[in-house]
């Protein structure tokens, strides 16, 4: 925490928070009382307008559990409407997974897209990948421990051939950045079951077409579990090779 942050909660006039049970843990720390109200995922309308009758007269402190307020909660409303009613707004500099985990990955950093949490369904999930698959950025994905390996395991299906990093437990005592293939991170959490708030990373989409024997072997490897037209889409995505030509490439290899 920066200095200008603690110094902010000890002069404001009351602070909100998204549970006051972990807010109470750091004012202890820094040796702060002051009122605190909750606000989080749950909050009404009239909570927010409560709030900002009272944000027009008193100096509010906008708390999160962790990282950074506004990012994946739902802080942004309040922001929205405070700035609509002329309230003053400033943001104090913090932790922030995302970034976080960029440079800890060793994927490329001068692009990348955050785009929150993948979908818990497989199919939506899947669509999600296929929409982004062509962005050449670094994609930035919150996820869960238990859904981890669907979410690799969808990785391999619809992005293959992409490098993929998981960050898991930042700034904790256990904290680890792993890359590698989806199938490489598979089989290692299948053995070391993970634990914890992880960012999950996918290398951005290839500037060039990739060489033809690695298309080959990305068409073997979609084979396996896709139908010839689908591993073709999946390897074209994944390449920028043409689709027709890896369809016919991909009937041949079945053939053989």
């Amino acid at each position: 925490m920066t200095v200008r942050a603690a110094d902010v909660l000890k002069r404001c006039d009351a602070i909100a928070c998204e549970d006051t049970r972990v807010t109470v843990k750091l004012l202890r720390h820094l040796g702060v009382s002051k009122p605190l109200w909750r606000y989080d995922d749950h909050a009404s309308a009239e909570d927010r307008t409560r709030l900002l009758e009272a944000m027009r007269t008193k100096a509010v402190a906008l708390v999160s559990d962790a990282g950074t307020p506004l990012v994946s909660d739902p802080g942004y409303r309040l922001v929205r409407e405070a700035r609509a009613a002329g309230v003053p707004v400033t943001s104090l500099p913090g932790p922030s997974a995302p970034v976080l985990a960029l440079t800890l990955s060793g994927l490329p950093n001068d692009r990348f897209l955050f785009a929150g949490f993948l979908p818990s369904k497989e199919k939506a999930r899947e669509e999600t990948l296929e929409e982004l698959a062509e962005v050449r950025a670094t994609l930035v994905f919150f996820e869960t421990a238990p859904r981890l390996t669907k979410a690799l395991a969808a990785i391999h299906k619809v992005l293959p051939g992409r490098e993929v990093a998981v960050a898991r437990e930042l700034t904790k005592l256990y904290e680890e950045c792993r890359t590698g293939s989806p199938q490489e991170l598979i089989a290692h959490y299948e053995a070391h079951p993970p634990r914890g708030e992880i960012v999950l990373l996918i290398g951005p989409a290839p500037e060039k077409a990739a060489d033809p024997g690695d298309a080959d072997r990305l068409l073997l490897e979609a084979l396996m579990t896709q139908k010839a037209s689908h591993a073709a889409a999946s390897v074209a995505r994944a390449t920028g090779l043409d689709r027709k030509a890896l369809y016919a490439r991909a009937m041949e290899l079945k053939a053989s």
